[in-house]
């Protein structure tokens, strides 16, 4: 072959070769709704739950009775999300001191074998409600959160629980019965974890969530009566209930282990609105707001829930979970 053909050849070769890597770099990242794929991930068998664990299994809570019980026999692994000062002013024998930004971190360095059980405690049951939830998503199945929290172990730890409950009545005359019904399913929130398995998405979000804490997940009765049309507010209890005590105005009823799934009810939460998600006692609304703003949502789970604002309508009614002198078990306490 002369030279002149060779030279032309290679020519050719190096812009079959441009060509096709300019191409390549031309072709758009493939993209995903994160938010879908890990909603569906997580409802899913696939799911390291194995189960759509808001709606079968939710909440994971355990009584501080049981704790003890299985601490007298080496049989739970207890982590302690308080800070460090009143850890040090009082804590459950064999506790472990744990922030929660640290918690995935911790429980992965733990050989949970021997355990019948993991109880997370905190001190009013909330912040570890919000920790339960995601170790749960994240398949750790023997995670429970103690009932009452430190409220519950002995009445040196119970000021939060009984402030809560006393001054639980403000907002009784403004309950209502009036329904308001929940508005057309619409998108799920924007993710941008640039992640696009469900599995890599939830570890990106849980990373986040576990950075962030629990305070941006929470917020007050009295921010919420400030202002009720800055929140789409979420009444996670049954429907008899929510007509009877009634319900915040405009709260809008979705059933436990029932709605919040995207066969039924999860698009109908607004994307572009902060939810305000309430039950009995703060406790529930924490696992379920965990979940929520791993989704993206910017939910918030309404501190002491109902306890803080009806407590004697509960009381009266007489099947609602309430707080009181009976739940502080008074148990031992180390230093």
């Amino acid at each position: 072959m002369k030279r002149s053909n060779l030279w032309y050849l290679g020519i050719l070769f190096a812009f079959l070769f441009v060509t096709s890597c300019s191409k390549d770099e031309d072709e758009p990242t493939p993209q995903v709704n994160e938010s879908e794929v890990l909603a569906t991930y997580l409802e899913s068998t696939s799911s390291p739950a194995g189960k759509d664990y808001v709606n079968t299994d939710m909440p994971s809570i355990m009584a501080a009775s049981e704790v003890k019980t299985l601490n007298e026999t080496n049989q739970v692994y207890i982590i302690d999300l308080r800070l460090a000062a009143d850890f040090a002013a009082g804590h459950i024998q064999n506790a472990h001191n744990v922030a929660l930004a640290d918690l995935l971190t911790h429980i992965k360095s733990v050989d949970l074998t021997p355990y019948t059980k993991v109880a997370l405690v905190c001190y009013t049951g909330q912040t570890a409600g919000f920790g339960a939830s995601i170790l749960r998503l994240m398949g750790y199945s023997k995670v429970f959160s103690m009932k009452w929290g430190m409220c519950a172990w002995h009445a040196d730890f119970a000021s939060k629980w009984n402030t809560a409950v006393a001054n639980g009545n403000a907002y009784a005359s403004q309950f209502t019965a009036t329904a308001t019904a929940k508005g057309a399913a619409g998108a799920l929130p924007t993710l941008s974890t640039g992640k696009t398995t469900g599995q890599e998405i939830l570890e990106a979000r849980v990373a986040a969530l576990l950075a962030e804490g629990f305070t941006p997940a929470t917020v007050t009765n009295q921010t919420v009566f400030g202002n009720l049309a800055n929140y789409y507010i979420v009444n996670y209890w049954p429907a008899d209930q929510y007509a009877d005590p009634g319900h915040i105005p405009g709260a809008t009823q979705y059933t436990p282990k029932e709605s919040i799934k995207l066969a039924t009810d999860l698009k109908t939460l607004p994307a572009g609105k902060t939810l305000a998600v309430y039950c009995y006692t703060g406790q529930t609304s924490a696992f379920l707001a965990a979940y929520l703003r791993l989704l993206g949502y910017d939910a918030k789970s309404i501190l002491y829930g109902t306890n803080g604002m009806i407590y004697d309508m509960m009381v009266a009614k007489g099947n609602m979970t309430v707080w009181n002198s009976s739940q502080i078990m008074g148990y031992p306490y180390v230093q």
